[in-house]
């Protein structure tokens, strides 16, 4: 997903996204979703998380 994209979804949660990094920014949508803050994280093939709409960027 691209990084703009990422910034629209953010700012439905109230995110201001500024200069944030891509996986920061995804991690601060993570914790405002109430989801663990895994993303990139290297955790990907344990998460379980097979829905996640980060699921394709994540490793």
């Amino acid at each position: 997903m691209k990084l703009n994209d990422i910034k629209i979804i953010a700012q439905e949660y109230g995110i201001k996204a500024g200069k944030m990094r891509k996986a920061d920014l995804i991690h601060q949508i993570q914790l405002a979703e109430g989801n663990e803050p895994c993303f990139d994280t290297g955790k990907s093939s344990a998460c379980g998380q097979e829905e996640c709409l980060w699921r394709d960027d994540c490793n």
